[in-house]
């Protein structure tokens, strides 16, 4: 998780800057974006919360996502991750929402994704989302591709 930190730095310039904060609902990375956040000092000055949404009662429970939202979106699709982002940024009031949700592996989910498949969405200021393949079935290696490569995209919608 320490290369992590360089870029939840750079996050936290920008979003202090700003005066803005920020939710996660993450899945697959398991909780290591709000970590690598929350390893700033001065975290409580943008980081208002997140969790690890990864079942379907936490989506309905934590982020109040009933079942009947979720008949023609799939778990783990970039409709999902955009919703999950819009929905942490709803529910906890801040300026950002960050989403991560896909399949670390060693295999694939049961919605047909390869390990290695993550999708990740940014709402706020700006909104877009991104489908990552890293083409491997290393769970742990996955997850922390998937937190790297979340956070990067982040900084990169802050920035733009």
């Amino acid at each position: 998780m320490r290369d992590l930190i360089p870029l939840a730095e750079k996050i936290a310039i920008e979003l202090i800057a700003r005066k803005q904060t920020i939710g996660i609902a993450e899945s697959s990375t398991g909780g290591l974006i709000s970590a690598a956040l929350l390893a700033v000092p001065g975290a409580s000055a943008y980081f208002i919360g997140g969790g690890v949404i990864y079942t379907r009662d936490a989506r309905r429970v934590l982020m109040d996502i009933p079942n009947d939202a979720m008949k023609s979106v799939r778990s783990a699709s970039e409709p999902y991750a955009q919703m999950l982002a819009q929905q942490i940024r709803t529910r906890l009031g801040c300026d950002w929402g960050l989403s991560e949700t896909g399949a670390t592996g060693p295999s694939g989910n049961r919605y047909g994704d390869a390990a290695g498949h993550s999708c990740m969405a940014v709402a706020g200021p700006r909104n877009e989302v991104m489908t990552l393949e890293t083409g491997s079935n290393n769970r742990s290696g996955n997850m922390h591709s998937f937190a790297q490569t979340a956070l990067t995209f982040l900084l990169k919608n802050l920035a733009g």
